[in-house]
């Protein structure tokens, strides 16, 4: 089978497409034929081992001190299962599913993962039917990322929320889910993507090229920092007595009960991933380069099959 498989850290251009062994299932695992998959920015600093000072050589450690351990990047997925294994019930052949990998040992750019159905790592779930394969990989990451985060701000109804990077992965599902919830949205973006942050539930848009978010009037139950930029004493002058700041450089752990909130909500149509741009698995590269400029718009979709 055909994968995306990196030898040494470095530009996009490490990255090469090449022939692997297929996976075979155990017992309690599923073989999924993998249609979509993502260009995260989790997979672009990997790749790159492009992590601040403090954190680098405990990312190495883990990740590979001189050359990758995880040959395979890729962090979500969609397709459907095409073996299963004996003791499965969940799941059939022939089921749409969506998830993320379990293991530092192999990630989603693949035409096959096998994947255990019950897991104590990573997410698993069958693909809503008003999502196409594309729209389905890019849900679990930056979902449940923003689900996990605004659960801990103790998101509710009638509050005040900024999300600042709203026009991201992480930021786009923020926007969404807020206002779900019956939050009142400010979005920090560049006034390029006023219109995009708007249509996903933003009530009105800052633009962080022409002014300080920090010295509007307004104040915010929640300060929700999707792009890792923003200081908590930045927040502090926006924020309420009591509110909350999260960011995404805190440690996140969602988990299957995210998942399952989020197919919740989609299945209701209260959020919808957002796709910026599709390449096919042969333009990894460009896919990378694409996500490295720091533009992109929601998620980036790497088809593998279709």
């Amino acid at each position: 089978m055909k994968a995306v498989v990196y030898k040494q850290y470095g530009p996009p251009h490490v990255l090469i497409l090449m022939d692997i062994e297929k996976p075979t299932v155990k017992k309690n695992e599923i073989l999924v034929k993998i249609y979509s998959t993502t260009v995260t920015s989790g997979d672009t600093r990997l790749r790159a081992s492009n992590f601040p000072p403090i954190a680098w050589l405990f990312v190495r450690l883990i990740y590979g001190l001189f050359k990758p351990k995880k040959e395979i990047l890729g962090h979500e997925f969609s397709g459907v299962v095409e073996a299963v294994g004996k003791d499965v019930t969940l799941y059939k052949i022939g089921d749409e599913v969506l998830g993320t990998p379990t293991t530092l040992s192999t990630g989603s750019y693949t035409e096959y993962i096998s994947v255990p159905v019950v897991r104590k790592k990573g997410v698993l779930g069958k693909k809503p039917k008003n999502l196409d394969f594309n729209e389905a990989a890019a849900l679990p990451v930056g979902g449940m990322t923003a689900l996990f985060l605004l659960d801990k701000a103790g998101l509710s109804k009638g509050q005040n929320v900024l999300v600042y990077g709203a026009s991201g992965s992480v930021g786009s599902f923020a926007v969404q889910i807020a206002e779900s919830q019956g939050a009142k949205v400010v979005a920090v973006c560049s006034g390029s993507n006023f219109e995009m942050v708007q249509s996903l539930g933003a009530d009105s848009a800052i633009d962080y090229h022409q002014n300080d978010f920090t010295l509007i009037n307004e104040r915010f139950d929640i300060v929700f920092d999707a792009v890792g930029k923003i200081t908590k004493s930045q927040a502090k002058k926006v924020l309420k007595l009591n509110g909350s700041f999260v960011s995404i450089n805190a440690i996140t752990n969602p988990k299957q009960e995210h998942l399952n909130r989020l197919l919740e909500l989609t299945k209701e149509e209260k959020i919808k991933p957002y796709i910026d741009r599709c390449f096919s698995i042969s333009e990894i590269v460009a896919a990378h380069e694409y996500v490295d400029q720091g533009r992109k718009k929601g998620n980036v979709v790497v088809e593998v099959a279709h």
